[in-house]
C-alpha cells in the first residue's frame, strides 16, 4: 500500500522528539512508524552523491559546515495516520519537513517472511533505497515502510499481499 512519509530535521537534544510527538498527539494524529537517525549520514550520503557524479552540489567549506552541524540534528521519517493534517501541522508551526510516497505492507512475524518481500523487489529489478519497520510478538503482524526507486511498480506488485 502506497503511504506518505513526512522527513523533517529536529535539533538533536533532549525534549525536541517529545514535543513533536506531543503536538500530533494532540491533534489526534497517530504514529504508524518512526525511524530517527543522526543527520550526519544524510550529510555524509550528499559527499558520496558528489564524488561519483564528480559535480559540486556546494563549496568544499559549505560541505565541512554541513557535516560538522549536522550532528546537531537527527533525522525523523514518519508514518502517520493522518498525513494530510500532519502536514498542515507541521507548517502552522514551522517546521522543515518534505514529504514523499513509500510502500507500507504488513509482515507475519515469522521467518523468512522478510525474505520473500525482498526478493520479489530484487525479482522485479526494484532497488530500495531504504527501510525501516515494526516488530511483534510472533502471531502478530509487523509494519515494514519500503523506500523503492518505483514506488508505483513496487506497490502494484504487492497489492495482493506478498
Amino acid at each position: 500500500m502506497i503511504r506518505i512519509e513526512i522527513s523533517l530535521f529536529l535539533k538533536n537534544v533532549p525534549g525536541e522528539l517529545a514535543k513533536l510527538t506531543e503536538l500530533l498527539a494532540g491533534d489526534t494524529i497517530n504514529i504508524d512508524a518512526i525511524t530517527i537517525q543522526d543527520a550526519s549520514a544524510y550529510v555524509q550520503n550528499l559527499f558520496e552523491a558528489r564524488g561519483k557524479s564528480l559535480k559540486r552540489f556546494a563549496s568544499s567549506a559549505s560541505y565541512s559546515s554541513m557535516r560538522r552541524d549536522s550532528a546537531q540534528f537527527a533525522l525523523i521519517r514518519l508514518i502517520v495516520d493522518q498525513p494530510e493534517k500532519a502536514i498542515d501541522l507541521l507548517k502552522e508551526n514551522d517546521y522543515l519537513f518534505d514529504s514523499k510516497e513509500v510502500v507500507a505492507i504488513d509482515i507475519t512475524n515469522k521467518p523468512g517472511e522478510f525474505t520473500k518481500i525482498t526478493k520479489k523487489f530484487g525479482e522485479e529489478g526494484i532497488n530500495i533505497n531504504y527501510v525501516y519497520g515494526s516488530v511483534s510478538d510472533s502471531d502478530g503482524k509487523c509494519l515494514f515502510i519500503f523506500c523503492p526507486e518505483d514506488v508505483k511498480t513496487a506497490a502494484s506488485i504487492f497489492k495482493d499481499g506478498y
